[in-house]
């Protein structure tokens, strides 16, 4: 397969190199020069059949062969596909250069050091459009909107120094050019997207920190030594600031202290670079709440559906849903802060998930409606193979969230048409509910799987809003259980449980065998009920099923 790391970019192979080239990327055959918007970003995976959108950028994952690299470049060229990313050292023998020459399909060298989650992760941030709802694109200080590689290149120009902006965990949210004139730690910085903790760990016991976020003046700080033989350049850094909240900080490797103009330059640009700061963080947040609505919406059926799932780019082709939800709580009732935390929790994960889908299928769409996250995933092939394949993506996801989050997942039918979806969605929250009561080990369903539970709970719910309560043997039996405190109820649920098995049922209720043989006994004469007969036992098991215990005693 070619998973989707990123859908509507607005930049070209020749903006990436120019601003990851220095320090990630070498372009190695092929040409930069083409004028056509990157159509997203996909890696590669030889086993599943590939799904790229026109004018995609391949990250070729594993991939050494010259004869695969090749065979690879010729398909990726009937894609239009504009370059293809290898790990260095690529190979330069003519088969490689042949294909990428035939293709049209430029070769890119990923250096050494950078994992394939780094490249993908700073490409996104690169490509990624960042604007909802704009018909063009929005400029602030005259730099595109958001745009905080551009305004890392322009602040390293004002500066004459390469430049990093961080936020305030120290992670590396853009770069500039120039980056292989500053020292090991700032190349180090950059390929791990991550100020190294030991130097990170010397700047707080130095104090750095404290008095970079005590003002808004540029602070200089002198070189430090990494071992006995190496130090650092020095480095004038200086608060990115919104009010009284600090939103990250701008780094530049230096020579030598900053002059006043180029200090007030530095000023000046934190400003700036807080209010991109600020469009981005807007702009993530309105995406946000747009997806979530479109997905609603679709989700809802009616006439908005057909027009919300074509904003998402998934009409005119058959979907698979997924229902995503964190397990309820063990108390019933959690504290203003718990509410506020599950809320979070909940946001964090209808991220992943999304994140998760977009690795799947260029066009996947996924948002949190209400207390559960909703994943849209394109299939191919017929009803059975596009729900088996939704479990295997929901698995995958399950599996790597692990045990940090109690998360279960419901597969919905797929649908073929907009219409079909409030059914589809009916039927993953029915699957969540049955997963949800804990009954099934298991932590992804469809509702094949789970349907006699399903319909066993809606049962209980008529019953529930009915009022209805035990008739016949089984009130019998509850009557003489409260009456004088005994367990033939407990009893009987045990044999009904065991099909029957004196022994395997005795142990469950930890009674010996014949104290269990006698109880049976007494529940035949106290409930009037005949075991040998199934039409009865199957009406106790439903009653036992339908009724709960606690709401009959409590009553």
């Amino acid at each position: 397969m070619l998973a989707s790391v990123n859908i509507t970019p607005r930049a070209s192979l020749g903006r990436v190199i120019d601003d990851l080239g220095a320090t990630l990327l070498d372009l190695v055959h092929g040409k930069s020069d083409s004028r056509e918007d990157i159509g997203g970003i996909v890696i590669h995976d030889p086993v599943d059949a590939p799904v790229l959108p026109r004018h995609a950028l391949v990250l070729g994952v594993g991939l050494q062969d010259p004869a695969e690299i090749a065979l690879l470049l010729d398909e990726l060229g009937t894609h239009e596909a504009v370059a293809l990313v290898l790990r260095a050292p690529v190979p330069v023998d003519g088969v490689v250069a042949a294909a990428a020459e035939s293709s049209g399909v430029a070769v890119l060298a990923l250096t050494r050091g950078a994992s394939w989650a780094q490249v993908a992760a700073m490409l996104r941030a690169l490509l990624a459009e960042g604007d909802v709802g704009v018909d063009g694109p929005e400029t602030l200080g005259g730099m595109p909107s958001g745009d905080l590689f551009a305004l890392a290149n322009a602040v390293a120009a004002l500066l004459d120094a390469p430049v990093t902006i961080e936020d305030r965990s120290s992670r590396v949210l853009a770069f500039s050019g120039r980056q292989d004139e500053a020292d090991a730690s700032r190349v180090e910085t950059i390929l791990g997207r991550q100020v190294p903790e030991r130097f990170s760990r010397l700047l707080t016991e130095r104090g750095v920190f404290r008095d970079l976020y005590r003002n808004d003046e540029p602070l200089y700080i002198e070189p430090i030594p990494l071992s006995s033989d190496e130090f650092t350049l020095p480095r004038v850094a200086v608060t990115v600031r919104a009010g009284d909240e600090v939103l990250g900080s701008i780094w530049a490797a230096v020579r030598e202290p900053l002059s006043e103009e180029r200090s007030q330059a530095l000023r000046e640009a934190a400003k700036l670079v807080a209010l991109h700061m600020l469009r981005i963080r807007a702009g993530a947040d309105v995406e946000r709440r747009l997806r979530a609505d479109l997905v609603s919406t679709a989700l809802e059926g009616g006439g908005g559906a057909r027009e919300a799932l074509n904003r998402l780019g998934l009409s005119g082709q058959p979907v698979v849903l997924l229902a995503l939800a964190i397990l309820d709580r063990a108390d019933d009732e959690p504290s203003i802060d718990g509410d506020t935390s599950l809320a979070t929790e909940r946001q964090r994960l209808a991220d992943a998930l999304a994140m998760h889908l977009s690795a799947v299928h260029p066009r996947c769409a996924a948002a949190l409606v209400g207390d559960v996250a909703y994943g849209l995933v394109p299939v191919q092939g017929d009803q059975v193979d596009g729900e088996v394949r939704a479990v295997r993506i929901a698995r995958d996801f399950i599996d790597r969230i692990g045990e940090r989050v109690s998360a279960v997942v419901g597969v919905g039918p797929v649908v073929f048409d907009a219409a079909q979806l409030p059914h589809a969605r009916s039927s993953a929250d029915r699957v969540l509910r049955v997963l949800r009561t804990g009954h099934r080990a298991q932590r992804v369903a469809r509702l094949a799987d789970v349907h006699v539970e399903s319909l066993v709970l809606e049962l209980r719910d008529l019953v529930m809003s009915r009022g209805d309560e035990p008739t016949g043997p089984l009130a019998r039996l509850f009557d003489y259980d409260e009456q004088h405190h005994t367990n033939l109820v407990e009893t009987l649920r045990a044999w009904l449980d065991a099909f029957g098995d004196v022994a395997a049922a005795a142990a469950s209720v930890y009674v010996h065998p014949n104290t269990f043989r006698y109880r049976l006994r007494r529940l035949g004469q106290v409930g009037g009920i005949d075991l040998s007969d199934p039409d009865a036992r199957f009406a106790a098991m439903l009653q036992l099923k339908v009724i709960s215990l606690k709401a009959v005693t409590d009553g």
